[in-house]
């Protein structure tokens, strides 16, 4: 996100919204093989219900961002470490462990 802000020049609440996107093809590679060890489920349904939650988490992490750093004027790095992080704990864990990669009947 700093990169795509800085670098190329991108409103922080796009840079936030690319960077979670990439963010979340990885996350969802290491959930599924190593965190939640999810492998007996085919991946492409829990990539489905995964995709349902990543969609949730680029649209808080936009909005948080764009509500700490554009409105209430937070540096956008700032602003950026705290939304992530309720975001991370908030939504993106909980819904992963419970919806996304728990055991589901064949």
């Amino acid at each position: 996100m700093i990169g795509l802000v800085g670098g190329v020049g991108l409103l922080p609440a796009v840079g936030t919204a690319v960077g979670a996107a990439l963010g979340a093809l990885t996350n969802f590679a290491l959930g599924r093989a190593w965190i939640f060890r999810a492998v007996s489920e085919k991946p492409a349904r829990q990539a489905l219900r995964y995709a349902l939650v990543a969609v949730g988490s680029l649209l808080l992490n936009g909005a948080g961002e764009h509500v700490f750093a554009t409105v209430l004027g937070f540096d956008y790095i700032a602003a950026r470490v705290f939304v992530a992080i309720a975001v991370s704990l908030g939504w993106n864990f909980p819904m992963q462990r419970r919806f996304v990669f728990h055991d589901h009947p064949p």
